[in-house]
């Protein structure tokens, strides 16, 4: 199957002494989710700012055709009070001329997009008087309205109570297999990597390790890239077998 992203030896730093990611190589296929993860602060958010192209590379490069990227960054609130529809509507016509204004079709899309996402009912509320978390979902059925090749998404879980992060780890699966898309999600759980990520990127100072999620998530990995003990155990659950870590302490 064909790569919709291959990343080759990417190189960064915002300071020469100091590089934030060095020989960074990696490819993703249709159907594939990579989960990105690390410590706080060692590169994550950068890392995905040079595959979308808010940062440029040092050296290397990312093969993506840029304008079938949907990114999703953290959600902070917005101050200005578009309709939750107008907001992503825009999402389509941002890729249009720039003067170019929304059609009845692009609403139509949108209300599709916001139906997928499960926030149809929001659809004349004002940006700013939602929650972190619908708010996330909002740039969400953005993102999807140009229907991308790679979807990219920011710590989405951010804001959202248990129940709806499982919801939205949901959302992305099937997102993924109906359209065929592949998917980065920055996240700092190791469950939800578990739960929907085909490959796991483990990022750390100076290094960084890819591959199976399986084969990448183990409490050896887990206390050299998150400098904590963990414990993992598998379980059944209805038909399927899963693998959940719980966290000791911090190595000292």
């Amino acid at each position: 199957m064909e790569n919709i992203l291959e990343v080759h030896e990417g190189c960064f730093s915002y300071s020469r002494k100091q590089p934030i990611l060095k020989d960074i190589s990696f490819s993703l296929r249709g159907g594939q989710i990579m989960a990105v993860m690390g410590r706080n602060g060692i590169g994550k958010t950068t890392l995905i700012k040079c595959i979308v192209g808010i940062l440029s590379w040092d050296s290397g490069y990312s093969a993506v055709e840029r304008k079938k990227i949907g990114y999703v960054p953290q959600a902070h609130r917005v101050s200005f009070s578009y309709s939750v529809r107008d907001m992503v509507v825009f999402g389509k016509t941002g890729h249009n001329s720039r003067f170019a204004a929304p059609g009845r079709q692009d609403y139509v899309l949108a209300d599709e997009m916001l139906k997928k996402v499960g926030i149809y009912h929001l659809r004349e509320q004002p940006c700013n008087e939602l929650s972190g978390g619908q708010l996330q979902l909002v740039f969400i059925a953005r993102a999807l309205m140009n229907a991308p090749k790679l979807l990219v998404l920011d710590e989405p879980e951010s804001h959202l109570d248990f129940r709806n992060q499982i919801r939205l780890l949901k959302l992305i699966q099937s997102v993924v297999a109906e359209n065929n898309i592949a998917c980065m999600i920055n996240t700092h759980y190791p469950n939800h990597a578990l739960r929907i990520a085909d490959q796991c990127f483990l990022l750390g100072e100076g290094d960084y390790m890819t591959g199976n999620t399986d084969e990448i998530m183990t409490d050896g990995n887990i206390q050299k890239y998150f400098g904590v003990y963990s414990h993992s155990e598998k379980f059944q659950y209805k038909d399927e077998m899963i693998t959940s870590f719980s966290f000791l302490d911090e190595v000292r």
